[in-house]
């Protein structure tokens, strides 16, 4: 009975981190589109010098673009390099520890 409560703990904790990582990868992935569409734009007003002086875009300038494209770079570092230095099974065995001292700590009468 205790081995089935911990596996399908074990099993929800799994659920519940792989879902926060899709989470995030879909927010990147959000997060590309948008850049990718603001620098198109960015790159038709200031090189092709299409007059494009409407409210949010006329506060796009190169200093915007360097912070954005500063800020997409370590979002995109963090969140791959992210999962090749911390694989899955590295994450099963963190989380496998976290649950057994979780586990080993609360005593249940």
């Amino acid at each position: 009975m205790e081995t089935n409560c911990n596996k399908a703990r074990e099993k929800f904790e799994f659920q519940e981190i792989f879902s926060k990582k899709v989470i995030k990868l879909k927010s990147f992935y959000i997060h590309a589109f948008i850049y990718a569409f603001v620098l198109i734009v960015y790159v038709l007003k200031e090189y092709y010098e299409i007059p494009l002086n409407y409210f949010p875009l006329k506060y796009l300038n190169s200093v915007v673009m360097i912070i954005w494209t500063t800020v997409f770079l370590f979002s995109a570092i963090d969140l791959f390099a992210s999962y090749k230095i911390f694989d899955e099974k590295w994450e099963e065995r963190k989380l496998k520890s976290i649950l057994y001292k979780k586990t080993k700590t609360q005593k249940w009468e």
